[in-house]
């Protein structure tokens, strides 16, 4: 019986619920990005000592996480692609591109990921870029079919890059509903979906998903106030959070990933998981 989608998905998820802690910003080329991400021998030893259910890197640093001693430890999913989408201008030609584009899987499967994971680009007058994400997204989900891989797209529905401004989440609860519908169409088993901007839409993303979905991060933000999305977004259905800068950039990221796996495990309020937060 072919059964290696399952076991990989049990090795993400506790009970249906996932901390995914995103590292893998090297590969969006942006230097503020990789403000606290300098030393990643010590980000990945510190994120093992926290054990979120998984930490999301790139294949050229997954070896710090698969080469870790003991066999408890964060389930590693991989990112496939890379782009230039996130710097602050506008470049003349965008793109996305995986970085294996003969066998994209192959390396997920030789570093024993439990997932992997790809944009679905959607910027204003940028259809070429749309296209490719296609096009990569139909090729990886055919080699995911073939190894039982499962497979995460990301849609990401920006705003117009501004002056010295990247490109911004948009948040528009019916733009993200249709990105988030084409990625489900296109065999995904897990959506990291943007927040809509009003917290008491996102049900309907959850609804047009038809499989677990995770909120994505985003830039840094005061404490309370990710706490306080965070629980918005979790009541609205969501089943857990890929968050990156909100637990790396700051000092100390065991703390916040404790209490983050207590609003998603255990369901606790913005209060107590604050009370969690500021314990030594």
């Amino acid at each position: 019986m072919y059964i290696s989608n399952k076991v990989r998905m049990n090795r993400l998820f506790q009970n249906g619920r996932c901390l995914d802690v995103a590292i893998d910003h090297g590969v969006c080329n942006e230097p503020s990005f990789l403000n606290g991400l300098e030393n990643m021998d010590a980000v990945v030893g510190q994120l093992v000592e926290a054990k979120p259910d998984a930490i999301q890197m790139n294949y050229g640093q997954s070896d710090l996480l698969q080469t870790a001693n003991g066999k408890d430890k964060p389930a590693l999913v991989m990112r496939l692609d890379m782009g230039n989408p996130y710097n602050t201008i506008r470049h003349r030609h965008m793109w996305a591109v995986m970085q294996n584009e003969q066998e994209p899987v192959l390396q997920a499967l030789r570093m024993d990921a439990a997932c992997v994971v790809v944009n679905l680009f959607m910027l204003p007058d940028e259809p070429d870029l749309f296209r490719q994400c296609v096009l990569n997204i139909s090729k990886v989900k055919n080699d995911c079919e073939k190894y039982g891989m499962p497979l995460m797209i990301e849609p990401l529905v920006m705003q117009p890059a501004s002056s010295g401004q990247a490109y911004g989440v948009d948040g528009d609860v019916e733009k993200i509903v249709t990105l988030v519908r084409l990625a489900r169409e296109m065999g995904a088993d897990i959506i990291k979906a943007d927040p809509t901007r009003h917290a008491e839409d996102f049900h309907r993303v959850v609804e047009a998903a038809r499989c677990p979905v995770l909120v994505r991060g985003g830039g840094k933000e005061d404490i309370e106030v990710v706490f306080s999305k965070a629980r918005q977004l979790l009541d609205q259905g969501a089943v857990g959070m890929v968050y990156g800068r909100n637990i790396y950039q700051h000092p100390n990221p065991n703390r916040i990933v404790k209490a983050f796996m207590a609003m998603i495990h255990q369901g606790v309020s913005v209060s107590e998981a604050l009370s969690i937060y500021q314990q030594q």
